[in-house]
């Protein structure tokens, strides 16, 4: 009788744990632009790691309590999309990356993002769309990470790092925008 109980209670909360996560991640994008543009990489890396952290939790515990729903898998990519595109276009200001790399990025975000949201249930991610985003988390915080923590020379490397996870995030991007779109395609055509 007390295990119905936990269930139930369990049931009602869950739901708003998970979509609250997601939403964090939506709302951390704002904050994240200004410590960037305040030269506080620091606070911008920790923000960057909390959404990391949501994007993670609120998967697990959705397939953990079956909770999955259709507001949580269309605000889901979108609340990535919000988190990752700001500091992305500040790599591209900094000259960190070249801007025409980020505009492959955010197109093709933007086009498969807007080709899931057809769907009713979003569209799951495949498993080298979620390689593509954790590289993106990686790259973006390597790539942003302040001289006051480390030597000229580990600063050096661990951007270096985050400049190569980046263009195997690029890859990554579009080989599973590629493999999406065929598999929708045939799909709509069986």
């Amino acid at each position: 009788m007390k295990k119905n109980l936990i269930n139930e209670r369990s049931f009602i909360v869950w739901p708003g744990i998970i979509n609250g996560l997601t939403i964090s991640r939506i709302l951390l994008g704002l904050p994240i632009i200004f410590t960037l543009k305040s030269g506080n990489n620091g606070i911008s890396i920790l923000l960057i790691v909390i959404g990391g952290l949501t994007d993670f939790f609120d998967g697990y515990f959705a397939r953990k309590y079956n909770h999955q729903s259709a507001l949580g898998a269309k605000l889901d990519p979108l609340a990535d999309k919000i988190l990752i595109i700001g500091p992305m276009i500040w790599l591209a200001i900094e000259d960190l990356v070249p801007l025409w790399a980020i505009w492959l990025l955010i197109s093709r975000e933007l086009l498969i993002t807007s080709w899931r949201s057809d769907k009713a249930s979003g569209g799951p991610a495949s498993i080298q769309a979620k390689y593509k985003t954790t590289l993106q988390f990686i790259s973006i915080i390597l790539l942003l990470w302040p001289e006051s923590w480390g030597g000229i020379y580990t600063v050096f490397i661990i951007n270096k790092i985050g400049y190569i996870l980046f263009w195997i995030c690029l890859i990554i991007a579009y080989s599973s925008g590629i493999q999406y779109i065929i598999s929708q395609k045939d799909n709509r055509q069986n």
